[in-house]
């Protein structure tokens, strides 16, 4: 990834799949959330107590051994290094979010505040530029993005540290990022997808008569 990439703006806002609807009282349905389908998502929010147990057994029985284990290698790399975001929960974070869908990127590069050359403030507040920021700016202090090959494009993730220990993920005003939609959704088929997804759908309408 050439050094262009830092003369791109950096918006403070919300990405799509933002964690703002990730889910955190049920733990198993937080560490899964981000590998799920709509559809496996609507009906596991419908089911009675017994109902999600039962698809919590389902859900790995109808995918590929390799699936699974990728899976708990990717969940091991997070716990070890995104536990100081969140102790309790470090999948429940953006950069564990996107690693435990996409994997290892295949560039990453980081960045100081000294290099950017334009910020967006949060909120909407204004831009804010090179000469104002100072050592003591620490939620501008580093930014990292991350690449991914997808197709014949390369679809680029940012995600910007702010204190004391979050990083944050932002958007990058940069070729390929409308494909990430795509890239996700082709990861959650292609790398967590089950082997027989119609059977599947069947086997989860037969959980909805459990009460």
């Amino acid at each position: 990834m050439k050094n262009i990439i830092l003369i791109f703006f950096i918006s403070l806002l919300s990405v799509t799949c933002g964690l703002s609807t990730m889910p955190s009282k049920d733990p198993w349905y937080a560490q899964h959330f981000f590998i799920m389908q709509d559809f496996e998502r609507e009906a596991y929010r419908s089911f009675s107590p017994a109902g999600k147990l039962a698809f919590q057994q389902l859900f790995w029985q109808v995918r590929p051994t390799e699936a699974k284990e990728e899976f708990d290698n990717r969940m091991a790399y997070i716990e070890q290094n995104y536990k100081r975001e969140n102790f309790e929960q470090p999948w429940n974070t953006d950069r564990a979010r996107v690693f435990l869908l996409n994997g290892p990127p295949a560039h990453m590069e980081q960045h100081i505040n000294d290099s950017w050359t334009t910020m967006v403030r949060q909120g909407g507040g204004g831009v804010i530029s090179a000469d104002e920021r100072t050592g003591e700016d620490i939620g501008a202090a580093t930014l990292e993005v991350w690449a991914y090959n997808f197709k014949n494009q390369i679809v680029y993730y940012g995600f910007i540290f702010q204190a004391p220990n979050k990083w944050k993920q932002v958007s990058l005003s940069v070729g390929g990022y409308r494909y990430m939609g795509e890239l996700e959704l082709e990861n959650k088929v292609k790398t967590y997808g089950a082997i027989d997804e119609e059977g599947y759908k069947r086997k989860i309408d037969e959980l909805k008569a459990l009460k």
